[in-house]
């Protein structure tokens, strides 16, 4: 079995740190339930993407509990180098345990992506599971976040990020069950499980509003990515993105 590492760096205050911090003992269980098991396919589907330029360094970023990690350790190349990113600790002794069971050797690092502990140019590849959305939804440090990415992002890499999103704008059916879903269904459904109200109405809500995959392709594009393409998921609830420097 391999062995996993384990860094510690200096995080700086995150938005909202006491959501994540707080739900990780059912937080994969309550994200199979809320999709009905659909976020493990698109994790593997976005771990495709990820490893599709068959890179040799790959950073997951916000990899929490650290599936997204392991569907691309999975597909990589045996001499590829995986590393997860995330700024909770209790998310990443979770990520460890699962990394270690499966037999990956996957480093692990705390740190903050608004400073990723990395020098520029240091990847081939990055993704994000489900995180993204956190980083860029009313959230002042926007910007920053995606020009870091885009620091430790090679030339010519893609960052490959899966994540809620809406129907297509003329769906107009599904966007209103969709919604209707996330806000009730999935927020209560979240309180109930892990016992924490005030994250999973924060999960919900941003959920509900957060960019169409349209949207999403533009602010990559504004943001400085040379090109992005997008696949949506599920009638539009979630959806791949593609984006390359």
């Amino acid at each position: 079995m391999s062995e996993n590492t384990f860094n510690d760096n200096n995080k700086s205050e995150f938005l909202h740190d006491e959501v994540y911090e707080s739900i990780p003992p059912n937080y994969d269980l309550i994200n199979h339930l809320f999709t009905g098991g659909m976020d493990i396919l698109w994790r593997k589907k976005a771990a495709k993407e990820t490893v599709a330029s068959r890179p040799e360094k790959i950073l997951d970023i916000c990899c929490g509990t650290g599936d997204l990690s392991i569907s691309v350790a999975k597909l990589a190349a045996k001499d590829a180098k995986v590393t997860g990113l995330d700024f909770s600790r209790p998310m990443l002794d979770v990520a460890v345990k699962k990394a270690q069971k499966a037999g990956y050797d996957i480093t692990f690092v705390t740190g903050d992506i608004a400073d990723i502990p990395f020098p520029s140019d240091s990847f081939d590849s990055m993704c994000i599971g489900f995180g993204f959305r956190n980083l860029t939804y009313k959230n002042e440090l926007s910007a920053q976040y995606i020009s870091e990415i885009l620091r430790v992002l090679k030339p010519s890499g893609r960052f490959v990020i899966v994540e809620s999103s809406q129907p297509a704008p003329d769906a107009k059916i599904i966007k209103f069950f969709h919604r209707l879903f996330v806000k009730y269904v999935v927020s209560f459904l979240g309180r109930i499980i892990s016992g924490n109200s005030a994250a999973y109405k924060y999960l919900a809500e941003s959920a509900v509003n957060y960019y169409g995959a349209e949207e999403l392709r533009d602010l990559l594009l504004q943001s400085g990515f040379a090109k992005v393409t997008f696949k949506r998921l599920f009638f539009g609830a979630a959806a791949i993105h593609v984006a390359e420097k």
